[in-house]
């Protein structure tokens, strides 16, 4: 997988949801560079997992969706004989 990279605007958003977060839950105030090394840090090592659940989900849902293209081809065949 390639490393994780969001366009400026969007990791300041990510940054500051981090940032409020620790503060509000756990009484921590983060720096900003701090609070970037650690969305870089999370992006690292759980990316990954996220990535691939929704990878996952994603296949789940085509299959349902071709199951049931499949079974509407089935409706449309004709009776042989």
């Amino acid at each position: 997988m390639a490393k994780i990279e969001f366009p400026p605007e969007q990791k300041a958003r990510l940054v500051a949801k981090l940032q409020s977060y620790l503060d509000r839950e756990l009484e921590v105030e983060l720096g900003q560079f701090d609070a970037e090394f650690m969305l870089d840090f999370i992006g690292r090592e759980f990316g990954a997992y996220f990535y691939n659940q929704g990878l996952q989900d994603a296949q789940a849902m085509m299959l349902s969706r071709l199951e049931t293209v499949s079974e509407a081809i089935w409706e449309l065949e004709l009776p042989l004989g």
